[in-house]
């Protein structure tokens, strides 16, 4: 197998080092490299200062044979990154005419003038390929140099995605010959990642040489994750899925699904398959129940309604919670989510309902009933099932996990 580039990522701007925004292109960039077999090796953050980019840009070139750069592209003073790379690869800035023709073109369709900044937009160096930016005001910059690629994309992004998507991937694979390689991935719930392992250590000894198992977690379950690297035989993706089906067999109902799917687009194809609606009553989730079921396009097919139900009051007016059953067990009970459950359906009239109520902290806990103390249920026609966990990981991840755990009970009851 022939030795693929190492890669670099750069991200480049002081809201970074500030913490004013969250680095999401990195990740997304590592995801969508590693299709390609493609390993990110190293991600460096810059502020936007002239030498301080010149210096990370001197270290990453002795690093990696590709350096990927985002940020600073906009029309604003401090959004360096054109005019650093202009002079560190000895060049000087000219006017790229479809581009210009592009940006004025946005600003006509938005009945706006165009400033003098934004023209300069279309300034790039001279020895740079233009990577067409069709959703974005500001081109991406290809450069090659002493055998190592440098990139330059927006900060932005959905601008960064578009240029990575139809532009950088694809000039990547052609221009180092990247082989074949295929991603299967299996996804898993309710077994942590030791646990897991263990379960199927010999299943992974006994992979093919050209197969690699990665384990990806997440809260709540993990990602198996098989890379299949070219052998010079065919129907290598056939080959790896037909590795799954003992995989299935030895850990039956925590597979979800496969491939990138999320829990609740899983739980949404079972509804939709089995003509099923839903509907939530959350105390403690607050609605994030609800925001997951319905983040999936399409599904209005199945979801109904919620009921926010964070008062004792509401619980007993719109979901026919007795009175007696929060006096003797609480509003953090299996007792009262089988009511909440079973009140919603009735009141919404959907054919399956899912509630949740807990102690999700940092305060609100006592003895009996420490913070994380969860409870939450699942209501059809014939039955009422119920859960009582106890998971603190703060607030907002106890919030997340009881979310999880409720799709996954849906999940497991409609399959039933």
């Amino acid at each position: 197998m022939p030795s693929l580039p190492d890669v670099e990522i750069m991200t480049i701007g002081d809201e970074l080092l500030y913490g004013q925004v969250i680095d999401t292109n990195s990740a997304f960039m590592g995801q969508e490299l590693a299709k390609l077999g493609l390993r990110v090796r190293q991600i460096t953050s810059v502020s936007d200062r002239a030498d301080e980019i010149v210096a990370a840009l001197d270290l990453a070139r002795q690093r990696a044979q590709v350096v990927l750069m985002t940020g600073g592209l906009g029309p604003t003073k401090d959004d360096l990154t054109k005019h650093v790379l202009a002079r560190y690869f000895g060049a000087e800035l000219v006017l790229h005419q479809a581009t210009l023709e592009h940006v004025e073109g946005i600003f006509r369709r938005f009945n706006r003038p165009m400033l003098d900044v934004n023209r300069q937009q279309a300034l790039v160096p001279a020895n740079c390929q233009v990577l067409f930016n069709a959703v974005g005001t500001a081109p991406g910059m290809w450069f090659e140099s002493q055998q190592t690629v440098f990139v330059s994309m927006p900060g932005v992004p959905h601008e960064m995605k578009y240029l990575m998507t139809h532009e950088v991937l694809p000039r990547l694979q052609q221009h180092f010959r990247t082989p074949p390689i295929e991603h299967v991935v299996v996804q898993t719930i309710g077994l942590g990642e030791s646990f897991l392992a263990q379960q199927i250590e010999a299943w992974e000894a006994a992979l093919p040489p050209n197969v690699k198992l990665a384990y990806l977690p997440y809260l709540g379950g993990v990602r198996l994750r098989l890379t299949g690297h070219d052998d010079g035989q065919p129907n290598l993706r056939a080959r790896m899925e037909a590795l799954l089906p003992s995989l299935q067999e030895l850990l039956g109902e925590h597979i979800f699904a496969e491939g990138e799917i999320k829990l609740e687009e899983a739980v949404g194809q079972l509804l939709l398959q089995r003509g099923l609606t839903v509907g939530t009553a959350e105390s403690c989730t607050g609605g994030l129940l609800a925001h997951r079921l319905t983040s999936v396009p399409g599904s209005s097919r199945y979801f109904q309604g919620s009921v926010i139900a964070y008062s004792n009051d509401i619980k007993v007016r719109e979901l026919d919670v007795k009175p007696e059953t929060l006096a003797t067990h609480g509003a953090v009970s299996e007792a009262t989510v089988a009511e909440m459950a079973e009140g919603l359906r009735r009141r919404l009239g959907v054919d399956v309902a899912l509630a949740t109520s807990g102690i999700a902290g940092p305060e609100g806990g006592t003895p009996e009933k420490p913070v994380g103390t969860i409870c939450f249920a699942y209501a059809d026609a014939h039955r009422t099932v119920t859960r009582q966990i106890s998971f603190d990981r703060g607030r907002q991840l106890n919030v997340e996990y009881t979310t999880t755990m409720a799709l996954n009970l849906l999940r497991q009851e409609v399959v039933k």
